[in-house]
């Protein structure tokens, strides 16, 4: 049986390895840095954390929930689910906790990895599956004297419960979709709250409700009940997506329903224009939120949108040399989300290292966000451009596990080589990528969907459903064949894979 490892034990290594076990695919093993599963909802315990895609659709299709209490899961009830998870499909046993991997390395002569944690263990298996999320290393602002500061200081996404913000000053630094949730989660309880703000976000209402008794009971006894708003927040927010390429049109509409929102929750007009937005709807991510524009214009809420200049003992510095005097600053200032895989060295075929690769092409890229040329039974989830602007991201996690567990059993059944995505493909699939999204608005203004030199790296420029069209069944010919002794070569008899997504042998026989 082949051997996988998966590292990280988040939404996206879970997927993964609930699908190869369910199919009887592999013998895994699951290497997690942290105490506890969850990924990004284990780490982001800020006050007022949560989802902003609705949890009937932000769940596993496979284990749906049928308890939420609201439509859009606080952070808590978000995390219990994930390893509720866990615990429903005897993932624990598999996995090694406290185990951070620091490099994997490609052994051209036995084909397998060798991957290395930081305690020095190391782990060898036919196939690694990274699943370190886009959403796991905080991105701290380059901002002079950050250290400098005399109070406390502390990034949403590393959030210290024991914190003192009672009746104190305390700025936040960053208006994104962290921030959203923590600025009306704190405001109500610190003295003074100053939010400095770089570009106001386009905010939308939230529509969130709290589900009633006789509602739960239905999305538990009636299936299609829950299947039912599942495929109406999917088509919504699929058609929110088509506006980022290739029907413009549906970006009027949804600005006018922001600008309308803000209208209506922000009376003062000095401040509705500070909280305008100033570059067109979807180049960054929007944000959901009922509660956000009412914070900013609470009595203790200001919103300072000069230039930081600099952190200093006392506070925070602005470019018209004013110091805001604080007691507490909280970094809301997102992830480094373009730097995949950045905590890990890779050494893939001929010493060639995946920082080395990507370098040169200017950033990371992977066909279909999940392999790279020279880099045999490695794959990806939720890697380059397989990030959503709408949607709901574990959509995208069970159509990569799925294409995942084909590749494994493809692997299976060539003992002895391993399997390669071709330069040809992931060349060709690149081109396509970046031609949608220079044509698209993620292109025009800086956001964490773009590496610094300007190239979309994080967003998948299309629907969402056409990337589980596109990922449905694995296609062989994509890839090529690695041995230990000729190299490369293509497959002398290309697998085929029938239409319910099961790798066949060529005469159609499924594999056993």
């Amino acid at each position: 049986m082949t051997s996988v490892i998966i590292i990280g034990a988040g939404f996206g290594g879970m997927g993964v390895a609930i699908e190869l076990l369910e199919h009887g695919s592999a013998d895994l093993l699951i290497l997690e840095r942290a105490a506890e599963v969850g990924g990004v909802w284990r780490d982001n315990a800020y006050p007022a954390a949560g989802v902003d895609t609705p949890s009937p659709l932000y769940s596993y299709s496979f284990a749906p929930k049928t308890d939420w209490t609201f439509r859009f899961a606080m952070r808590d009830e978000i995390f219990g689910y994930a390893q509720d998870v866990a615990e429903r499909y005897g993932l624990r046993e598999r996995i090694r906790f406290g185990s951070d991997v620091v490099s994997a390395n490609w052994d051209e002569h036995g084909l397998q990895w060798s991957v290395t944690t930081a305690d020095g263990a190391e782990f060898r298996a036919d196939v690694v599956v990274s699943a370190v999320g886009q959403l796991s290393q905080p991105a701290m602002p380059a901002i002079d004297g950050i250290d400098e500061f005399d109070g406390t200081s502390v990034h949403s996404a590393r959030w210290d419960p024991d914190i003192e913000i009672a009746d104190r000053r305390v700025a936040v630094i960053g208006t994104g979709a962290s921030a959203a949730q923590l600025i009306p989660g704190i405001a109500p309880d610190v003295g003074e709250l100053t939010v400095f703000q770089r570009h106001a976000p386009w905010v939308f209402r939230k529509m969130d409700v709290e589900y009633p008794r006789w509602r739960k009971a239905a999305f538990k006894y009636l299936r299609g009940f829950q299947l039912g708003e599942r495929l109406f927040f999917f088509a919504m927010l699929d058609t929110a997506s088509l506006g980022l390429v290739d029907v413009p049109a549906v970006r009027r509409p949804l600005a006018w329903l922001s600008r309308r929102h803000l209208r209506r929750q922000v009376p003062d007009p000095r401040l509705r224009e500070k909280v305008t937005p100033d570059y067109e709807v979807g180049c960054k991510r929007v944000v959901f939120s009922d509660a956000y524009l009412p914070a900013l214009g609470r009595d203790n809420v200001s919103v300072v949108t000069e230039a930081i200049d600099a952190v200093v003992p006392q506070g925070v510095r602005t470019a018209d040399g004013t110091v805001h005097e604080v007691d507490v600053i909280v970094y809301a200032t997102g992830f480094r989300a373009t730097d995949f895989l950045w905590s890990i060295a890779v050494t893939g075929r001929g010493g060639r290292t995946l920082a080395d690769v990507w370098d040169a092409s200017g950033g990371a890229t992977g066909y279909l966000g999940m392999a790279v040329p020279n880099f045999p039974n490695l794959f990806m989830v939720v890697g380059p451009n397989t990030s959503l602007s709408a949607g709901s991201l574990i959509y995208v996690i069970e159509s990569q596990a799925r294409y995942i567990r084909q590749a494994v059993e493809l692997i299976g059944r060539e003992p002895g080589r391993a399997l390669e995505v071709s330069e040809s493909a992931a060349t060709a699939f690149d081109d396509e990528m970046q031609q949608k999204l220079r044509r698209s608005v993620l292109s025009r203004c800086a956001s964490w969907y773009r590496h610094p030199n300007g190239r979309v790296t994080s967003s998948w420029p299309d629907a969402v459903f056409a990337y589980r069209r596109r990922t449905r069944r694995l296609d062989p010919s994509a890839f090529t064949f690695v041995s230990s002794v000729r190299g490369t070569e293509t497959p002398d008899d290309p697998e085929s894979v029938d239409s319910t997504g099961s790798v066949s042998a060529p005469g159609g026989e499924p594999i056993r």
